[in-house]
């Protein structure tokens, strides 16, 4: 039955024996609740289940036990008939969740938060997600009915029985207001290069070297996507439990993962050996070369989208979460600092710039926007790469090339699937850069130059070309008035960014 044990028995009986009330902070009453008069299924009644009483009340509390799950509490003759929810209260009226029906609870537990000792029932950290009062609009043994009104959860939900313990959750159609689900394909939003404002009005945040990703976290589980939509979850194994920690039961955040080198410090170089990883090889990185996910926006948050809401908004509520954890946390913000002043901070960091965010700003996903602007310490530009030369050593046979790269030939789309020529680079390889990229592109190798504009006759005599497909990252001094790049030094390689998405920064 949905209301626990059989009637006329006491309702508490398997509660208080799976609790030793000297072991555990939660409420174990002596003696069951008074039984009440059976109120008739499908009318609405009060705190017993009768006509005319105070509302019933609801809670919703996320228990960080073995697993993390959400248990689903109501109010009804006199105790919390309860379920335990493994991914939560649904949101989007499409997709049904599943609850296991428990035992029922005391109604003193609708107030318990704290922590059960390892080695007891349900041991683990038990948080209040919401609470509030509801109204009965069926109730029977295989079926309820009921309409929230809480902080967080409104509107009507429908619990049906499958089979034994087992349930399902339904949020109702046709709600106002309607909850949104989490969205899946969003990309995100993009900054302008340009130089720092002058004026003020902006909130500014340390720029990393590294990679954006959007992480979706729902039913305590999490997946992130890259820049380009691409899902790398599993390339990070130690970012999932961030799902884990979090207070909410649908977030999508916006941030970047990085990987620290030996002395502390950023470094893009050592995030290439994480790019594609998967399963033994993803973990054994996850201990030599652990990322971090920086994170910078909300973009929804418990059936709510924030895209509306301008950045000042979304990232109160955002440091209102406090996600702060071995491998993740969210750097400060600085509204009231000038822009120059932060950005010589990153520069004394050695840190790649800064991005200046109007407050007023929504998020526009996909575009990119002059209310974001990004100022650079040094010049990095993505290009895409249309063929290489070969790298020359002393005392290799006959003075011949190695199998190796020498030099990357480098390029712009031009809008009809091929590049103008951007010069090449040469220098910033590591040994293991340099075998990768041979590997990478032996697959996209083309007998024709993918370029508009010529190359260098010295450099296309002896260039293997490719199809414009990779996606590179350099620093360099300037562009010269020809549109080449001064001085360019490889940083590595950027899948997470279409070769078609690629323009001049600067």
């Amino acid at each position: 039955m949905a209301r626990g044990a059989a009637e006329g028995s006491d309702r508490l009986r398997e509660y208080r024996a799976k609790r030793d009330a000297a072991r555990t902070p939660e409420p174990v009453p002596q003696r069951a609740p008074g039984r009440e008069p059976k109120q008739a299924p499908g009318r609405p009644g009060g705190a017993s289940g009768q006509a005319g009483g105070a509302a019933p009340v609801f809670v919703v509390q996320e228990h960080h036990a073995t697993a993390l799950h959400w248990d689903f509490r109501l109010e009804h003759d006199g105790v919390l008939v309860s379920w335990a929810l493994p991914k939560g209260v649904p949101t989007d009226p499409r997709r049904n969740h599943r609850a296991v029906h428990t035992e029922d609870h005391p109604m003193e537990y609708a107030d318990f938060a704290g922590e059960i000792p390892a080695g007891e029932y349900g041991a683990g950290t038990v948080a209040t997600y919401d609470r509030g009062t509801y109204e009965v609009l069926k109730w029977t043994d295989d079926e309820v009915k009921v309409e929230l009104s809480g902080r967080r959860l409104t509107g009507r939900y429908t619990l049906f029985r499958t089979g034994g313990p087992d349930w399902m959750i339904h949020r109702e159609k046709g709600q106002d207001p309607e909850l949104d689900p989490v969205p899946d394909t969003l990309r995100p939003m993009l900054a302008v290069v340009g130089p720092a404002p002058a004026d003020s009005g902006w909130t500014t945040e340390f720029k990393w070297d590294g990679i954006r990703a959007l992480c979706r976290i729902e039913g305590g589980r999490a997946r992130l996507r890259s820049r380009n939509g691409n899902d790398i979850t599993d390339s990070y194994p130690e970012l999932k439990a961030l799902a884990k920690t979090v207070s909410s039961a649908q977030l999508l955040l916006d941030g970047e993962i990085i990987v620290l080198d030996g002395q502390g410090r950023v470094s893009f170089s050592e995030l290439q050996y994480r790019f594609g990883a998967k399963g033994s090889e993803a973990a054994r990185l996850a201990r030599t070369k652990p990322a971090s996910y920086l994170i910078f926006d909300l973009l929804h948050l418990d059936g709510r989208s924030l895209l509306e809401l301008p950045y000042s908004a979304r990232r109160e509520l955002l440091e209102s979460l406090e996600l702060s954890g071995p491998h993740w946390q969210t750097p400060p913000a600085f509204p009231d600092t000038p822009v120059a002043d932060v950005l010589a901070a990153a520069r004394a960091a050695g840190l790649e710039g800064v991005v200046a965010k109007r407050p007023d700003s929504p998020y526009q996903p996909g575009a990119r926007s002059p209310a974001w602007r990004k100022v650079k310490v040094t010049n990095t530009q993505s290009v895409v790469i249309g063929g290489y030369t070969p790298l020359k050593r002393e005392g290799a046979a006959a003075g011949g090339p190695t199998r190796a790269i020498g030099a990357l030939l480098l390029g712009l789309p031009d809008g009809t699937g091929r590049l103008r020529y951007a010069g090449k680079v040469g220098t910033g390889f590591t040994e293991h850069d340099r075998l990768v990229l041979l590997e990478e592109l032996a697959g996209l190798t083309v007998a024709e130059s993918p370029f508009t504009t010529a190359v260098d006759a010295a450099d296309a005599r002896v260039a293997t070309w490719v199809r414009p497909a990779v996606v590179a990252e350099v620093t360099f001094g300037e562009w010269t008035p020809k549109g080449r790049l001064r001085h360019p030094v490889f940083k590595g390689v950027r899948p997470d960014i279409d070769a078609s998405e690629v323009a001049r920064e600067s």
